[in-house]
């Protein structure tokens, strides 16, 4: 207590000079109560709104009303938190997943949870797809034994020398993918890398094609392309155009061109075929580089293509122009030509177009069905808005001023297929998403007075015999779209929409004696399982639940790419003069 006192003697510059009568009558300092402190709190986030310091994109604060930038506080504090309990129940549930492949199947391709065993993609054996396609899962995710086990089947049993027709996008996009992931997560691990380049120049025979797009399938051992035997001479366009970022990043990496120049040669063949604009058929041939008359669809054969446009462009730092250009046209050619909504609810969904002969001429109609795949596209829209049609910094979630025109009609577009996709699951009688969803339309006549949804499963009427369509394969792409959704604006509905999915696969999928099996159908809550845990259940689903319930700056989307399997590649600037065909 005296040094107390005696600090409060001394003087200061305020009061030197004065005597101790007017000392006695200064008013107290000021103290701020419960009140006070509530609305200085509230002045301090208007503030902070106003200036957009929770911009991500940017680097910097902006005065909105000054226009004045300068550099953003440092250390940067996440604008989202993480939810803990729900992020380490996702943990739990890959572990329970990898623990039953590790302890029945490790090493084979996949996983079979039914009969507890393993399966490969070729008679030639496995090159271990699982354990691959998990591994910077347990790298973000932290599992640190798991990790090292699987780094060691990796260095001690991994081999590409395998005399089979292994699919050259699978291979490239969970394989590739996932070793040049693993390799720069862990801060470049050379082992990762040679197995990455030995795997590479095994695939970059299937190239060799007059055209330059590469066949469907590759052997390893032989360093052959094959034709796929169900469409000779053809490759699907997802398949082609879905192997740049995997090759380009390798190549920013080696300094080798080859990977990259392949990678672009590709999509110049389909800039230069895309003769009936951009929205391109599902199949290409392989040999002559053109486009064969085919459905139009953002989903299988269709989808990743579109996808890739936008990444292209954010790969490489938005260096190579030709991307941006390329994927803000064919978005505004889905809003034109693709973009329906349903008749009973109003949601917003996707058709195809399927090719006709009327009056002797090629046409087109509309199919009424949307993949389950193409819910990827909700959140490549919202990111695609602030990144290609953002105005200047953009803010969480985005003020309309922020973005173009076209940039706020991609954002809301965006914005309602996810609600639409997620329809699909609530909607469902186990709360999981179909295969494929086809929409009522006016040729259903009569048939509308009884409907309380836009969609519905096509041939599942009978209970015992579900349809094709009517399937849940564990698959990723609504999460996905949550997952940048929720990046982007914030919105504690995109969590709830994710944690609801969780919670269906943990009651319908989960097997009691370990991993996860597909549902035969989702409207049937008795549904039988099926003996499959595909790769992309541990690559990519757990993978999205786990980043939707982290803050953001596990893997940010300013510095990071996903591939189409959801291996996260940095944000590079190239060397190599890029994007001029």
């Amino acid at each position: 207590m005296a040094a107390a006192e005696s600090v409060s003697q001394e003087k200061t510059p305020a009061t030197a000079g004065q005597d101790e009568s007017s000392q006695e009558n200064l008013p107290p300092p000021p103290t701020f109560g419960k009140t006070s402190l509530f609305i200085l709190v509230i002045a301090l986030a208007v503030y902070a709104y106003q200036t957009n310091v929770f911009s991500i994109w940017s680097g910097v604060v902006r005065d909105s009303h000054t226009g004045v930038e300068s550099p953003a506080t440092k250390p940067y504090q996440p604008y989202l938190s993480t939810d803990i309990a729900k992020r380490d129940e996702i943990v739990e549930a890959f572990k329970y997943a990898w623990g039953a492949y590790e302890r029945d199947a490790m090493g084979d391709d996949e996983y079979k949870p039914l009969t507890k065993s393993g399966s490969n993609l070729t008679e030639a054996g496995g090159i271990g797809f699982t354990i691959i396609d998990s591994l910077d899962t347990m790298q973000i995710m932290g599992l640190e034994d798991e990790y090292k086990r699987a780094r060691e089947w990796i260095a001690m049993n991994m081999t590409f020398d395998k005399d089979g027709h292994f699919n050259t996008f699978e291979t490239t996009i969970r394989i590739l993918g996932g070793l040049l992931s693993a390799y720069h997560l862990s801060d470049e691990d050379a082992m990762y890398l040679e197995k990455a380049i030995d795997l590479a120049d095994r695939i970059l025979p299937a190239f060799d094609t007059p055209s330059g797009l590469p066949r469907s399938q590759i052997n390893l051992q032989d360093r052959t392309g094959i034709d796929d035997p169900n469409v000779p001479g053809l490759v699907s366009t997802a398949e082609a155009s879905t192997l740049q970022l995997e090759l380009k990043y390798l190549s920013f990496l080696t300094d080798n061109d080859e990977y990259w120049e392949k990678a672009e040669k590709v999509m110049k063949t389909i800039k230069d075929e895309r003769i009936s604009g951009p929205l391109v058929p599902i199949y290409m041939n392989a040999q002559t580089g053109e486009f064969m008359l085919s459905e139009i669809r953002l989903g299988s054969r269709g989808d990743s293509y579109y996808e890739y446009l936008l990444k292209q462009y954010l790969q490489t730092n938005r260096s190579e122009e030709v991307y941006r250009e390329m994927y803000t046209e064919t978005m505004a050619a889905i809003h034109d030509a693709l973009i329906k909504r349903g008749l009973i609810q109003g949601h917003t969904y996707t058709a195809e177009l399927v090719p006709i002969r009327k009056d002797g001429q090629s046409a087109w109609r509309h199919s009424h069905k949307q993949d389950h795949l193409v819910c990827f596209l909700g959140g490549s829209l919202m990111l695609g808005a602030i990144t290609t049609g953002a105005t200047g910094p953009v803010s969480v979630p985005p003020k309309p001023s922020e973005l173009s025109e076209a940039a706020q009609k991609d954002w809301l577009l965006g914005s309602e297929l996810i609600e639409t996709c997620m329809d699909t699951y609530t909607s469902s009688a186990t709360g999981l998403s179909p295969e494929i969803a086809h929409f009522w339309t006016e040729n259903h006549g009569k048939l509308l007075e009884r409907q309380k949804r836009d969609w519905y499963v096509k041939g599942n009427d009978f209970p015992g015999q579900p349809s094709y369509d009517a399937r849940y394969i564990l698959r990723p792409e609504t999460i996905e779209s949550l997952f940048i959704a929720y990046r982007l604006t914030g919105d504690d509905k995109y969590r709830e929409y994710g944690w609801n999915i969780f919670q269906a696969i943990q009651k319908y999928c989960r097997v009691e004696s370990g991993g996860y099996a597909s549902l035969l159908n989702v409207e049937n809550v008795r549904s039988i399982k099926m003996d499959k845990m595909e790769t992309f259940f541990l690559s990519e689903t757990l993978k999205y639940l786990y980043l939707l319930f982290s803050d953001e700056t596990v893997i940010p989307l300013d510095k990071y790419v996903f591939n189409t399997e959801a291996h996260p590649l940095p944000i590079f600037t190239p060397s190599v003069r890029t994007g001029t065909f």
